[in-house]
């Protein structure tokens, strides 16, 4: 039997790596934008996650009529008033490396107390059917800004982002360790509970 085709509305292969592996035991075939053939710049021009999201989902669905999973995601930091928040994968720039982004971060933090560094990252996921039908869930999971970059797992601003708990930053996890806990991990758990349910 052929398996249904998920697009998942990224080109950030090191997102789509940690997806394919949460999702694996879903009879979908998962494939990201450049696995599927599309090369197009979506305007995410939504006031929330929630509302990027719903936009990325919807624009590859009309494009394709395949159900389209897609995840706005950010870092929230206290400090600095919610921000990069919605603007994260633009702060600094958009082709900035994420090198200069956690560093420009950590000067914008030099010098702020351990207990004012707190911070968040976030994750709004939505799925969109070929019938229009939505789907949107949320994760979240809290930690600190460190005071220098750690770690060379995961990607992003995971150097940076300490959870104290597990006494180590996102980057210093293993992929199975972070994809236990992680806000995109928590929100594709949802997901895939919703999905399960509409598969007939």
């Amino acid at each position: 039997m052929k398996m249904e085709k998920l697009i998942f509305a990224t080109k950030n292969k090191g997102k789509i790596i940690e997806i394919k592996e949460i999702m694996k035991d879903l009879p979908f075939q998962i494939v990201s934008l450049d696995e599927a053939g599309i090369d197009i710049d979506i305007e995410e021009n939504g006031a929330t996650f929630e509302e990027n999201a719903l936009i990325k989902a919807k624009t590859i669905m009309e494009l394709t009529g395949s159900l389209v999973l897609a995840d706005d995601s950010g870092l929230e930091i206290d400090y600095l008033d919610g921000k990069p928040g919605i603007y994260s994968a633009r702060f600094g720039g958009v082709n900035t490396s994420y090198e200069i982004k956690n560093n420009k971060i950590l000067d914008l933090l030099k010098g702020v107390p351990k207990e004012k560094r707190t911070a968040r990252f976030v994750c709004a996921i939505a799925a969109v059917y070929p019938t229009g039908d939505t789907i949107t869930t949320y994760g979240t999971i809290e930690g600190i800004i460190a005071e220098k970059p750690s770690g060379n797992h995961g990607f992003g601003y995971d150097p940076i982002f300490y959870v104290p708990k597990y006494q180590c930053t996102t980057a210093e996890m293993s992929p199975e360790q972070k994809n236990a806990i992680s806000h995109r991990a928590k929100a594709l758990q949802k997901i895939k509970e919703k999905l399960k349910k509409g598969i007939k």
